[in-house]
């Protein structure tokens, strides 16, 4: 949940994307550059929340996770994959967005 809500944070504008360096590896950093300009996460009038997060491990050190956030009446879905790092910490590795539901 910690990942989505900081992943959230950035996508919504309530945080620049540089909060996330070392936080994240690989092109999730790229991902999160091209993708927070355009705020898609943020919302008109109501505050975008995590409403449910889950994630399924791929393999030692490896989970592909999701989160729906919720704003009013709008959902959307995001996707993220998490690695654990030789330094046992885990960082963001992929993040992908699904479209707007009303």
């Amino acid at each position: 949940m910690l990942f989505a809500e900081r992943l959230l944070a950035v996508l919504s504008g309530e945080r620049p994307v540089h909060w996330m360096l070392g936080q994240t590896v690989g092109e999730a950093y790229d991902q999160l550059i091209r993708l927070a300009p355009a705020t898609p996460l943020r919302a008109r009038g109501a505050r975008p929340v995590v409403r449910r997060c889950g994630g399924f491990p791929l393999r030692p050190g490896v989970v592909e996770a999701f989160a729906s956030i919720a704003a009013g009446e709008q959902v959307r879905a995001m996707a993220f994959r998490l690695e654990q790092g030789t330094d046992r910490k885990w960082r963001c590795a992929a993040v992908e967005l699904g479209s707007e539901r009303h």
